[in-house]
């Protein structure tokens, strides 16, 4: 399996002229750190890029331009990524005056009434805040393909996902618009569509990063926010600047008090790695993604690691019910929220058919049924914890199938998604189940070109551990930055 390399397959996008500046967001806050160009310069450099690329990729729904060169003209925060441009998902969080769509007709009209707290950091970061992007409706779909915004197409080949449900913001890093994108992950939302579009995608711990919408802490315990990256070191500076707690939080993840940037350049110890390219949903896996993980645990090993073929042993079925109960519980929640402000019943055309479904099948959920799917998400926690005591890491595929053709994951005919979805989280979705950090990286492309992702898995808190695998395999295996 080859490592991705410079250029890419004939039908990818042509996305013209490359970001002169910088290959990374560090590099580009460096920059301009050293009077080599202003946060203006940069800014309206990402604005004429949006500009030019989104139309055929729509991976930007929302923009804020002139309040953002305002901003700008104001004046700054001092932080890691002064002046570097930023854009924000669609989902989860929320920016003051935009749209707050969630990826559903339901929601078209709402509007943010004020940031959320993790956009307060992103803000004090330094981040200039340029837009959101497209997600799919209630994050409820591994490819980005809203009834209400339309596709988000693939940089590298665009008649493809670019995974979900952060499709917008890894086809907007991938394409170049942007050098850093927000995302969250509740199934493999971060990791997914990081392995479709060659990008560099890390899910914390529960509790690392917390501020998304008041009052989701509990509500959505799978998720977690973070952000896709064209390099490792931007995602470890990154979860430095965002992962102070808040007061009032429900819950957090233990901490090192180390620096995760620093981590990055931390060659680590020899590591005890398991391998495993077998779901436990009985998922096939394509060949080229079994290839892509046993060439990455080989890398490992030429790194001085150890490398074990294994996995850990838990109820797949068990817990991918929970967790499709818990979910479904949280966009029932929002969808009667969202009703009882308007003041209506639900119309047939306020949300897509799949999601319908998933109201229709969750909304007579008992108590003591969700209270069941918690204390089984619990409990699949509780059984994988140990592997993690016996191995520091585990290596398997990030998806079970290649870059898949838009149209494939088709929320208007459910029949398709019964069909297809699972294949695409069935590696990802245990560890939000567990609250594990987790990262996909882009070490391999398949026969036609397309990006293929590794995931690589910790034990909960461990997410040094990983920055530093990560920086050490960034290094012995660079990747493209951007399709160009």
């Amino acid at each position: 399996m080859d490592h991705l390399c410079s250029g890419h397959s004939r039908d990818g996008f042509q996305g013209g002229d490359r970001l002169s500046i910088v290959s990374d967001a560090t590099g580009l806050a460096e920059s301009i750190r050293r009077g080599e160009l202003s946060p203006r310069e940069a800014a309206e450099e990402a604005i004429r890029r949006i500009e030019r690329l989104n139309p055929e990729l729509n991976a930007v729904v929302n923009t804020r331009f002139e309040q953002a060169l305002s901003e700008i003209d104001r004046g700054l925060p001092n932080g890691p990524f002064t002046g570097v441009p930023f854009l924000v998902k669609d989902l989860g969080v929320e920016v003051a005056g935009l749209p707050a769509t969630r990826g559903s007709r339901l929601f078209a009209d709402a509007i943010a009434k004020q940031d959320s707290p993790l956009i307060t950091r992103v803000r004090e970061a330094g981040l200039v805040v340029l837009g959101t992007t497209n997600t799919p409706e209630f994050g409820t779909n591994a490819s980005t393909e809203p009834l209400l915004h339309g596709p988000t197409r693939n940089p590298w080949r665009t008649t493809h996902s670019p995974g979900g449900s952060s499709g917008g913001s890894a086809a907007a890093v991938a394409s170049g618009m942007v050098s850093m994108a927000h995302g969250n992950d509740a199934g493999g939302s971060i990791r997914i569509p990081s392995s479709m579009c060659g990008l560099f995608g890390f899910k914390p711990s529960r509790g690392r990063v917390r501020g998304a919408l008041i009052g989701d802490e509990f509500a959505s315990p799978l998720s977690v926010q973070h952000v896709l990256t064209t390099s490792v070191r931007d995602s470890a500076a990154m979860l430095d600047a965002v992962c102070a707690a808040l007061p009032g939080e429900p819950y957090a993840a233990p901490t090192s008090g180390s620096s995760y940037a620093a981590a990055v350049a931390l060659a680590p110890r020899a590591l005890r790695i398991a391998v495993c390219t077998s779901t436990s949903s009985g998922h096939a896996t394509d060949d080229a993604c079994v290839a892509a993980a046993e060439a990455a645990a080989k890398l490992c090993e030429s790194l001085g690691h150890h490398v074990t073929n294994d996995a850990p042993v838990y109820d797949f079925s068990a817990a991918s019910m929970a967790s499709a109960a818990a979910m479904s519980a949280t966009s029932v929640a929002t969808i009667r929220r969202r009703l009882a402000e308007l003041g209506r019943e639900l119309a047939d055309d306020d949300v897509e058919p799949f999601t319908h479904f998933l109201y229709d099948r969750s909304s007579s959920m008992t108590a003591e049924q969700l209270v069941e799917a918690l204390r089984t998400i619990e409990l699949t926690g509780r059984a994988i914890a140990p592997f993690f005591e016996k191995y520091d890491i585990l290596i398997t595929p990030t998806l079970a199938a290649t870059v898949p053709p838009l149209g494939l994951l088709d929320t208007s005919r459910p029949q398709s998604m019964f069909e297809h979805a699972g294949t695409y989280a069935s590696y990802t979705s245990p560890f939000n189940i567990t609250g594990q950090p987790a990262m996909s990286m882009p070490l391999a492309n398949d026969e036609t070109g397309l990006p293929i992702g590794v995931q690589f898995v910790a034990a909960t808190g461990q997410e040094g551990l990983l920055f530093q695998l990560a920086g050490q395999l960034e290094q012995a295996a660079p990747w493209q930055r951007t399709v160009s």
